[in-house]
């Protein structure tokens, strides 16, 4: 049935756009985080919601069938994967007891593997250090980590490693960073190495953040097992520019009760200010009460500049002598 209309006008008919509900979590996928080798980690979909962190599942790779560990599932897993989830591969099942010890298999033959591609690249001459070595649960694909300071040609390399270990090898060039987050360590603090365990970003570090936290800058003291500066060093940086704020800064001059006085250094923990005056004597006070000298000095008048020097005169610069009339060429009297 059709409305009337009002003043002999045609109805308008607005139609009000459906909204599609969301997709629920089951039908939108259970996303499930995989922990490989290292610090390789994977997103897949599982069909089973009752996996839980701590579990092996085999899953379908790029070329082939790999074991992995359950680190996260759910919104934790969700959180944390950043492409589009259907394009996310699934998992196939739990792994059973026999697949995780062909897997520890594998791993304890990664030495070997490691050991014998060292000597083909020094018969090679290759530069390059290996560093590690990972095989896929299906034997498909073999990985080697190496690092280089240059471009290398190791071409002749894979054909010898494909002879040898007569599978698909996959040679992946790591920073010094990635080699000691792949093979883990212990630290300066003695804790093992925050990219080997949680730390998922390893980002570029600055000498200007160890300046900033008023550190010892000789390289000994602030760089990790890698050769670079500590990854710690951005943890409390940011609290150093907070704590900064309330300080003067170096190099500023103060008028305080005892006279114009220069701010040489600061201590944020201790909340110490260290002075010299214009008769280069140092003292050390407290912000607090270097806060009250400053309000509690007179104003006074600003003292007078220094007199300006009497500019020297300029020399004249002295002219040259006029120069002479050019000859010209003499005549002799026919």
């Amino acid at each position: 049935m059709r409305p009337e209309s009002i003043d002999g006008r045609e109805p308008v008919s607005l139609e009000l756009p459906v909204i599609q509900p969301l997709p629920s979590p089951e039908q939108a996928g259970f996303l499930v985080e995989v922990a490989f080798k290292g610090m390789r980690r994977g997103f897949f979909t599982s069909p089973d919601v009752t996996l839980r962190a701590g579990e092996w599942v085999l899953v379908e790779v790029e070329r082939g069938r790999d074991v992995g560990r359950v680190r996260s599932v759910g919104g934790v897993a969700r959180s944390k994967c950043g492409s589009d989830v259907a394009q996310v591969p699934p998992v196939l099942r739990r792994a059973e007891a026999g697949e995780v010890h062909q897997l520890h298999t594998l791993r304890a033959d990664e030495e070997r593997v490691r050991r014998r591609t060292r000597e083909l690249v020094e018969q090679q001459g290759l530069k390059m250090k290996v560093s590690d070595a990972e095989w896929q649960w299906d034997r498909n694909k073999l990985t080697i980590y190496f690092t280089a300071e240059r471009r290398v040609d190791f071409r002749q390399l894979v054909r010898d490693l494909a002879r040898t270990f007569r599978t698909r090898i996959e040679l992946k060039q790591i920073g010094v960073r990635d080699e000691a987050a792949q093979l883990g360590g212990v630290g300066r603090c003695g804790r093992q190495l925050c990219c080997a365990t949680w730390l998922r970003e390893i980002k570029p570090i600055s000498l200007q953040l160890a300046k900033d936290q008023n550190l010892s800058l000789n390289p000994q003291q602030i760089s990790g097992t890698c050769g670079r500066l500590m990854c710690c060093l951005t943890y409390e940086h940011d609290a150093y520019l907070q704590a900064r704020k309330r300080f003067p800064r170096e190099g500023k001059k103060l008028r305080t009760v005892v006279g114009a006085e220069k701010v040489v250094s600061i201590d944020i923990w201790r909340n110490l200010v260290t002075l010299q005056d214009e008769n280069r004597q140092r003292r050390t006070i407290d912000l607090e009460q270097l806060r009250a000298e400053t309000v509690a000095a007179p104003a006074g008048e600003r003292p007078a500049a220094p007199p300006e020097r009497p500019s020297l005169p300029t020399p004249q610069q002295p002219q040259r002598p006029p120069r002479r009339p050019r000859r010209g060429p003499e005549r002799w009297p026919q």
